[in-house]
């Protein structure tokens, strides 16, 4: 139990800034930009997450919400290992802070041990997984398509 409060805690910490950023690029709408005055924190992301995750976590089994938990943030890394050799490729001029030794082995072994772990998840898990993409996928489509200061940029 502790284990999984303190991973949600780390991911509900940076979620709200995930959010905060997404927002700053005109992906989610302006309220989750509100910083709190005196703490400089973006206090609406940290209610609505406060908020949601205190429902599932009143209405959901502490061990599906785990299931959850991890099947998100393995996807998450295994966006991330595609995404090295895909900006390695594209932008080969791009500055690079650090490097990791391995070239691209690094970044298979990432995906292989992340999605050997997805692969052991329940199939629940994996339809709730599916139907997360979903919302997120038709918020994009809804709401961050039309008003991405990337896309304004470029046309």
């Amino acid at each position: 139990t502790a284990g999984y409060i303190s991973v949600l805690f780390g991911l509900l910490m940076g979620q709200a800034r995930v959010f905060l950023i997404m927002s700053h690029d005109g992906l989610l709408p302006p309220v989750f930009s509100r910083l709190n005055a005196r703490t400089h924190t973006p206090w609406t992301s940290h209610l609505m997450f406060a908020a949601l995750t205190s429902v599932l976590a009143a209405v959901l089994p502490i061990g599906q919400l785990g299931n959850m938990t991890s099947i998100g943030t393995l996807l998450a890394f295994i966006i991330v290992c595609i995404g090295v050799p895909v900006l390695r490729h594209r932008y080969p001029e791009a500055p690079r802070q650090f490097r990791v030794p391995g070239g691209l082995l690094v970044p298979v072994l990432g995906i292989l041990s992340c999605g050997a772990v997805m692969v052991s998840l329940d199939r629940l898990t994996w339809i709730r997984l599916v139907v997360w993409l979903a919302i997120g996928l038709a918020i994009y489509f809804a709401y961050g398509i039309r008003n991405s200061r990337l896309c304004r940029s470029e046309s």
